[in-house]
């Protein structure tokens, strides 16, 4: 049987202050009532101790992961930390969480894919499993959208919120696991949802300070429109790769960026909104954190059962985009 890199345990952590709609209406001219009807989502989750970032959020996630599989961290070969929000430029955010959560024989990187980051993480950990090298594969996605938001702007501050979600990949050859991924890039978005400041570009000076260029970018409609096309597409286009249809898929866990955009998706792929994963009305767009996220309520209302077809879908900042095929592995 071929080897497979299936989820064997997942964990997150929420900061406890909660940024609601009711809170943005006493910052600028905005409703709840606006907020939700298109974006759908009524409050989120903020990091609001300056002394932690993304991975005090991350440790926190995988710690989780490790009391639900009873693990040593010593055991842990690898972490995937995947985050636009990392604490620093360098050392990387996966070495912090390295560190912190004592997992000394593990070795680590950071993965940038913007809201498609936990996607494409979960993908590249498979293939390190795949190959029989490593047994035990730490995917953490997670991001502290608030260190990078202006709370002045109405179009971009009503939509993030902090959070982080982690994954344990470990080796099957009972047919579970991430069967398989289609996942795209098209760096022709660079110019409609970015963070322009920060980088060897445009490093930080009172310029880009004065101009607030260390904050999110967003032209809405034009990331709307993609994302409504490449998340549905892809979607589509893997469960026809696989010939699948949308009664053999018993869940959809989509990037969680705007309500609109995950009903469009669930409708390209035939299946009904009960098969929809949605918790972005209580967390909102945390970026790389939005499928672990899920993925974890999911599991705590018990909705997964041993072999399911899961598919996963994200569109994100890049633009990148795609999807991916999970057998799941146990009874929730």
């Amino acid at each position: 049987m071929k080897l497979t890199a299936a989820i064997t345990a997942v964990g997150k952590y929420l900061p406890p202050d909660v940024l609601t709609n009711a809170d943005f209406e006493k910052l600028f001219d905005t409703t709840d009532e606006w907020i939700k009807t298109r974006t759908g989502i009524s409050e989120r989750r903020i990091l609001k101790d300056p002394s932690k970032a993304t991975s005090f959020m991350m440790a926190e996630a995988a710690r989780r992961v490790l009391e639900q599989r009873n693990l040593d961290p010593l055991d842990i070969d690898l972490i995937i930390a995947c985050t636009v929000t990392p604490d620093m430029m360098f050392p990387a955010t996966a070495c912090l969480v390295q560190n912190e959560i004592g997992a000394k024989n593990a070795f680590g990187f950071d993965l940038n894919a913007a809201c498609s980051g936990f996607l494409f993480g979960l993908s590249t950990g498979a293939q390190f499993v795949e190959t029989g090298r490593y047994k035990k594969v730490l995917v953490i996605g997670g991001d502290k959208m608030s260190s990078i938001i202006d709370y002045t702007d109405r179009t971009t501050a009503i939509l993030f919120g902090d959070g982080a979600g982690a994954v344990l990949l470990e080796p099957s050859t009972d047919g579970t696991g991430v069967l398989d991924h289609i996942l795209r890039s098209d760096g022709s978005g660079k110019d409609f949802l970015y963070q322009k400041a920060g980088g060897s570009l445009h490093p930080a000076s009172p310029e880009t300070i004065h101009n607030h260029w260390h904050y999110i970018y967003q032209d809405g409609k034009t990331v709307f429109k993609s994302a409504v096309t490449g998340m549905a597409d892809v979607s589509a286009e893997i469960m026809a790769k696989n010939n699948l249809q949308g009664q053999d898929i018993a869940y959809l866990i989509p990037h969680q960026a705007n309500l609109r955009i995950i009903d469009a998706t669930a409708n390209r792929m035939g299946i009904d909104s009960g098969k929809v994963i949605i918790n972005i009305g209580r967390y909102g767009n945390t970026t790389a954190g939005t499928i672990p996220l899920a993925l974890s309520d999911a599991i705590e209302q018990k909705l997964f059962k041993r072999g399911d077809n899961l598919i996963f879908a994200a569109f994100g900042a890049g633009y990148t985009w795609g999807a991916a095929w999970v057998k799941w592995t146990y009874n929730t």
